[in-house]
């Protein structure tokens, strides 16, 4: 059996996460040391990951990856929303933390953000002002958030939908591309995974017509 770990980000509790995937996010930087603390399965105290010998190399590949980015960057773009291109986002995610974060990055990059944080306030939201791109927690505090998939994709013209979560499986993953959904996400993540994928959006999608 894959061995599991709870992971705790501020107020955030991610229960049951594979091990794999806190790996693979603490070396693609989407844990960072002094975020979160885990544990091994609901039996264990609060560790430091960065403590732990079994993650410690995962860090280290982490400041081997940045230093060797760092030393290629280029100039920063400010501003990625533009003619042709995504520039309203919403955010649906009750996670009042992850909201304030990503609307303060992406805002700083010329996106127009909105917030709902149920799916009677993604509702509210959708029938105000319509956006290019919806991302979209499947775990809301009123229910599933895949029923709204459905309504979004109906909407005339269609914004794209990133599905978003920190309990994804293949089924999920299934079941949301076959109901239109651009993308699936996994927390936690950054401003620059949401970035990455709008660069490679079709242009038939920013537009609404796929």
């Amino acid at each position: 059996m894959a061995k599991k770990w709870d992971l705790k980000r501020g107020t955030s509790v991610y229960l049951q996460v594979p091990a794999v995937h806190i790996k693979q996010w603490i070396k693609t930087g989407r844990i960072k040391a002094g975020e979160t603390v885990i544990r091994f399965a609901n039996f264990s105290g609060w560790q430091k990951p960065e403590e732990l010998e079994e993650l410690i190399p995962f860090f280290k590949l982490q400041e081997k990856s940045r230093g060797g980015r760092a030393a290629k960057r280029k100039p920063a773009r400010r501003a990625m929303a533009g003619k042709g291109q995504i520039k309203r986002i919403l955010l649906i995610d009750d996670e009042k933390e992850l909201c304030s974060l990503l609307g303060d990055s992406l805002g700083a990059r010329g996106f127009a953000m909105e917030f709902a944080h149920s799916r009677r306030g993604a509702l509210k939201s959708l029938k105000r002002s319509p956006p290019d791109l919806v991302l979209l927690d499947l775990r809301l505090p009123d229910g599933d958030g895949m029923p709204l998939l459905t309504i979004i994709r109906k909407m005339s013209p269609a914004p794209a939908v990133i599905i978003t979560t920190a309990f994804g499986s293949e089924e999920a993953r299934s079941k949301a591309n076959k109901m239109g959904a651009y993308d699936f996400l996994d927390k936690p993540y950054n401003e620059e995974d949401i970035i990455r994928r709008i660069r490679k959006m079709p242009a038939q999608v920013k537009r609404g017509k796929l």
